[in-house]
């Protein structure tokens, strides 16, 4: 490693500041954490590390590297030693400034909303992000697309340990930015999706009508359909959905049928 980097290395540690929360849960042993690791090598083994993929496995307990594979030096510039000593600030160290602050934000929503849900819920959480790396000698930007979930949850609940499948896009996604969504299963089995469009307040309170309107519009029922069904007029059906496109906050009808999906009213 040159002397540059090891300038480099000793004085990255503003990164995991923002993490603290995650390290100070009051972590329990889990008695099959080397299985599990070693379950990830025999997963790289098996999948074939194609060009553009990476496995990575961050520690919240010390905000490290558990493990890492793929061809991280040839997407990055960065060495694996860096990884290796540095990991968690390496992989911010290589985030496109501008998608850093999105990412730290949404960290702290990850983080709030996993700590509020049941035990049973938190092990289907799971989520997704999209950003962009800037390689640390060529300059050259790539978007990376990031598929995330708990891979060790202690017995207490806690989020020791998590699981990225990073793949590398071959074009440039539609939103130009840091995007992000997450998921989970409710106890009595309900899938909620929560992306960085939805409303910040889960509480959207419609009126009975538009309720009504709501539960046809993701039968898929037409606004003519809906109107003889309702006994309305096809104008009002359409007014009940431009009320409803204002109170989720959504910019067209699919984003709005997007949300309608993700929420309960």
């Amino acid at each position: 490693m040159d002397k540059v980097l090891l300038k480099d290395l000793k004085k990255q540690d503003k990164y995991t500041k923002f993490f603290q929360n995650w390290a100070e849960q009051e972590f329990k042993a889990h008695p099959n954490e080397r299985r599990l690791l070693e379950n990830l090598e025999a997963l790289s083994q098996n999948i074939g590390m194609n060009e553009g993929l990476l496995i990575a496995c961050f520690d919240y307990r010390n905000l490290k590297l558990a493990f890492f594979t793929g061809e991280v030096e040839k997407l990055t510039g960065y060495p694996e030693e860096m990884f290796r000593k540095k990991g968690m600030e390496t992989s911010f160290t290589m985030v496109h400034p501008d998608d850093r602050p999105e990412l730290f934000k949404f960290q702290k929503i990850v983080f709030d909303a996993f700590h509020g849900l049941s035990l049973k819920e938190r092990h289907t959480f799971e989520f997704s992000y999209t950003t962009r790396w800037v390689h640390r000698t060529t300059g050259e930007v790539s978007w990376m697309m990031a598929k995330v979930r708990p891979y060790l949850i202690d017995k207490d609940g806690n989020f020791a340990m998590d699981l990225h499948i990073i793949v590398k896009l071959l074009t440039p996604p539609k939103y130009k930015g840091y995007d992000w969504n997450y998921s989970y299963n409710k106890d009595d089995g309900t899938r909620i999706i929560v992306s960085k469009d939805s409303p910040n307040d889960k509480e959207v309170k419609l009126t009975k009508k538009e309720k009504e309107v709501v539960e046809l519009m993701l039968e898929g029922m037409e606004s003519k359909d809906i109107g003889e069904k309702l006994n309305i007029s096809i104008n009002t059906v359409g007014t009940h959905r431009k009320n409803i496109l204002r109170k989720l906050g959504a910019k067209n009808v699919a984003e709005m049928v997007k949300i309608l999906a993700s929420y309960e009213f």
